[in-house]
Formats: structure tokens, C-alpha cells, sequence
């Protein structure tokens, strides 16, 4: 169980960091408002204060990309996270609710909004893969 919760807390802290610099910035600042609103009201308005900084911080670090800063802020928030799953384990299917409604994965049956735009350019023999999601590969060679 102790692996299981801390995929799910590094996934979940990648998730809040990730969404703080996007459109879904509202989203995830209110659904992390809600869990700790259930743990601990009388500290939302520091966590919602908190979260606002550390968005600042990744709109910096993503500007300059700098990796390690925004991998230090997803420390700093699976940190939280464990300790509040810790104190509260019953919050683990409310986390695991919220995380289903930050994903970046749409429902296709709702339109998208925004995009990716990937340019390559390959030369010869190149290859190349792009993805803005996850991707399964499997090479075949020949020759």
C-alpha cells in the first residue's frame, strides 16, 4: 500500500504543478481548495495562498526553463500531499476523484480547446516520434 500511495501522490503533485501553468490553473487551485476544505478547513486560505506562489514560481522556472526548480515543486507539494493522505487516509479516493477530474486527458466526446504544435524536421535516415501524451512505441528492425 505505501508504493501504491506514493505513485499516487507523485502523480498528483506532478498533476497540481503541471496545471498551475495552464488553463487549468482555476480548476486545480479550486479542487486542491476542496480536499484540504475537508481535512483542514481552517487552513485553506494559506494552501490557496501557497498554491498561488508556487504557481508564480513554475511560470518562472517553465519561462527559464529551469526542470529542477519545477521538479522541486513537486517535492514540495507530494510532501503535502503524503502528510495529508498520512493524517487522513479516507481522503485517498477524494484525491484519486480530483485527479480524474484534472486530467489532461478530455472525454472525446467533449471538444478540446487549446493545442499542441510540434514542429521536426529530419533529414536522411531520421526518425522522428512526437507526442504531447503518452506514447507506446515498439521498433522493428530491418535490414
Amino acid at each position: 500500500m505505501e508504493s501504491e500511495l506514493a505513485a499516487l501522490v507523485n502523480l498528483a503533485a506532478s498533476t497540481v504543478v503541471g496545471g498551475m501553468a495552464t488553463a487549468g490553473w482555476e480548476s486545480t487551485r479550486r479542487a486542491m481548495g476542496e480536499l484540504w476544505r475537508r481535512v483542514h478547513p481552517e487552513r485553506v486560505d494559506t494552501v490557496l495562498a501557497e498554491l498561488g506562489e508556487t504557481r508564480a514560481e513554475v511560470l518562472v522556472a517553465r519561462r527559464n526553463g529551469d526542470e529542477r526548480a519545477e521538479r522541486e515543486l513537486i517535492g514540495e507539494w507530494g510532501t503535502r500531499l503524503r502528510r495529508l493522505l498520512t493524517a487522513s487516509p479516507e481522503m485517498v479516493p477524494e484525491l484519486r476523484r480530483l485527479l480524474d477530474e484534472l486530467s489532461p486527458v478530455a472525454d472525446e466526446a467533449e471538444p478540446r480547446t487549446g493545442g499542441i504544435h510540434l514542429t521536426a524536421n529530419a533529414s536522411g535516415r531520421s526518425r522522428v516520434t512526437m507526442t504531447g501524451r503518452d506514447i507506446n512505441t515498439t521498433k522493428r528492425w530491418s535490414l
